[in-house]
This record gives C-alpha cells, sequence and structure tokens, in this order.
C-alpha cells in the first residue's frame, strides 16, 4: 500500500466530496483515497486551524503537507493578498487542493517541494502553517523542518500542530536544540500541541 506522504501512485482513485468547517466558514470539498485524512477534517488540523492567529495580509505563506488543502484554502481565504502555496509530496494531494481552491475561488499555487525550491532557491517565508506528517518518522520529519523552517523571515512565524502522545514536547526541544530557533508552546488542546517557531535574524 503506498503511504499517502509518497510520491508514488496512490490508491485506485474514488473522490467524494465532504463538507467541514475551516475556521469558521462551512465549505464542501472533495476528497480521496491516498491522501491524508480523506474523510474528514483531520483533529489536529482543526485544533491549528481554531488557535493560531489571522494570518498577515500580504506576503509568501506556505502550507507544508497540505493534504486535499484545508490549512491552504485557510489562509487564502483569510488572506486573498498574500502568496499562499501548498506543497506535499502526494501528486494526487497536489491536485484536490487546487481543485479545492479553483472551486471556492480561492488563490493558492501548489508544488512538490523539491521542484518548487529550485525554482526558487532564495525563498522566504512570512508565515507557515503545517500539520506535519509525524508518523513518517524522525528522519523524514527532520529533514523536512530543517528544510523550511529556516526560511523564515526575520520577522516570519511557523505554526506547527503535533500530538503529545507522538512527540510534540520533544520536537519542540528538538527545533530549540537543533535548528536554534525561538519555539514555544502557544496552545494545547484535545491532545494536541501547537508550537511556534519564530524565524532566525540573520
Amino acid at each position: 500500500m503506498s503511504h499517502y506522504f509518497s510520491s508514488d501512485s496512490p490508491a485506485a482513485s474514488a473522490p467524494r466530496e465532504i463538507d467541514v468547517v475551516l475556521r469558521g466558514r462551512s465549505v464542501r470539498v472533495t476528497t480521496d483515497r491516498g491522501v491524508f485524512s480523506g474523510d474528514r477534517l483531520d483533529p489536529g488540523t482543526a485544533v491549528l486551524l481554531s488557535h493560531v492567529p489571522d494570518p498577515p495580509p500580504t506576503g509568501t505563506v506556505l502550507d507544508l503537507g497540505c493534504g486535499w488543502g484545508p490549512i491552504a484554502l485557510s489562509l487564502a481565504a483569510a488572506s486573498p493578498q498574500a502568496r499562499v502555496i501548498g506543497v506535499d509530496v502526494n501528486p494526487r494531494a497536489l491536485a484536490l487542493t487546487s481543485q479545492n481552491a479553483t472551486a471556492l475561488g480561492l488563490a493558492v499555487e501548489v508544488a512538490e517541494p523539491d521542484a518548487l525550491l529550485a525554482a526558487e532557491p532564495d525563498l522566504a517565508l512570512d508565515l507557515l502553517w503545517s500539520n506535519p506528517p509525524i508518523r513518517v518518522g524522525k528522519d523524514v520529519l527532520h529533514a523536512m523542518l530543517r528544510t523550511w523552517l529556516p526560511r523564515l523571515a526575520p520577522d516570519g512565524v511557523a505554526h506547527l500542530v503535533v500530538s503529545k502522545n507522538l512527540g510534540a514536547d520533544s520536537l519542540q526541544r528538538w527545533i530549540a536544540a537543533e535548528l536554534g530557533l525561538d519555539v514555544t508552546r502557544t496552545a494545547s488542546s484535545k491532545g494536541f500541541r501547537v508550537l511556534s517557531v519564530a524565524g532566525a535574524a540573520r
């Protein structure tokens, strides 16, 4: 079976529509097999969206591991003048995020992460929201965070939601120790932590 966090062809397509509430806005979206939380809004994502401040009105904002798009769609709805990018290694996830954004009249770019960085090696981020794929293992997770968190602008911030039972507290310590970034727990709800990471001064 292909894991959702994979560039391999996922399970046979079986698209479906579901109704979800994204930061107080009820929307209908299309999901599918082979993507993360394809049958509902993931509880961790719901906690993140409920506990982060509004994004800036402009700038470059990124949804790391966009899945079918709940975080990217929320960012685009809140900040229609910002550049919103959803990245994922799963091609079906990218297609769904793009499809859902178009259906809702939102502007969201989608990209495979390596392709985006190859095209824009100096990309800097004003904001990053993510429900990172903890279950891929520490090596892959740490590589992701080493790649993206240092791209925060000096006044940028990342908000990550992580299950307490899947290592939120140890990840907070790792970010501070290994990346040298200021990281604080800004919310705790329903077994999840929201970690906020400040961009490093350049």
